[in-house]
């Protein structure tokens, strides 16, 4: 990255990542590294991953963050992974577990709904064949109802939510899964408007975890601890889409979990 991301996103390095260690302790995930080099797993301590493991990212522009496709097929490259939490929590992978060779991948798609993952989950899920898949789709399908370019509800999220996460396990039974909390910040286009429907999404997303014993990471959880340390445009200026100092928060979210030895 061309610079810190604590700098890129205003905060000082010792503070940016004291204050990233405070809100992921705040939220019970006490074991969250402050640095991406100690994110990763002790060696002989494997979490959720283990040697040449396949990692794949799903989800919308928060996970695609301008990946590009010309460069898809190559693991482990900035260009395919975006610039946002994925590339971030890889980086982290990649420095922390160097001898573990894992290959990461990045398959998020900008305005998609949990039904435009399905339409091409055969291709970009399970074809590859992961070892470990984290999801993240939301946002869309209750920002496409609210301006009537989709007549969805949570009803519906829930529902084609659980048949994806079966259909995966049922194709992939050995498949680990990660599935992040919906979030959104209460600024830019995000107004009290959005409440209590959003909270629906997000006890939905939940019941999925839930049913299919699949990891979980707190994302909206974390962001609510974040608010204390910073107002919550510095998170996600508009709302949704993290700046460097959230992406950088997400992505130790996100590790601390993966490289927890919690059930799945």
């Amino acid at each position: 990255m061309e610079q810190q991301n604590s700098e890129l996103a205003g905060l000082p390095r010792r503070q940016f990542f004291g204050t990233a260690a405070a809100v992921l302790g705040g939220i019970g995930l006490s074991g969250c590294a402050t640095t991406p080099s100690s994110s990763a797993k002790a060696p002989g301590s494997s979490g959720m991953l283990s040697k040449g493991d396949t990692v794949l990212f799903q989800g919308d522009s928060i996970t695609d963050a301008g990946r590009s496709r010309e460069h898809a097929q190559e693991p482990n490259t900035q260009p395919a992974m975006g610039k946002g939490y994925a590339w971030m929590a890889a980086s982290a992978l990649l420095t922390g577990r160097a001898s573990d060779e894992l290959q990461i991948f990045n398959r998020g798609i900008s305005g998609h709904k949990v039904f435009q993952l399905a339409d091409r989950w055969d291709k970009d899920c399970l074809d590859m064949k992961p070892d470990l898949l984290s999801i993240l789709i939301g946002v869309n399908d209750i920002w496409h109802s609210r301006g009537g370019n989709y007549d969805g509800t949570v009803e519906v999220y829930e529902r084609d939510f659980h048949a994806l996460v079966e259909r995966t396990r049922t194709a992939l039974p050995d498949l680990k899964i990660v599935i992040c909390e919906p979030f959104v910040l209460r600024c830019g286009a995000i107004n009290d408007s959005w409440f209590p429907e959003f909270d629906h999404y997000r006890a939905a997303a939940r019941r999925v975890c839930d049913t299919h014993k699949t990891a979980w990471v707190p994302f909206q959880t974390m962001f609510d601890e974040a608010i204390k340390y910073a107002p919550p445009e510095h998170w996600a200026g508009d709302g949704v889409h993290p700046s460097p100092a959230g992406a950088a928060l997400m992505a130790q979210a996100w590790t601390s979990v993966v490289n927890s030895d919690q059930p799945v």
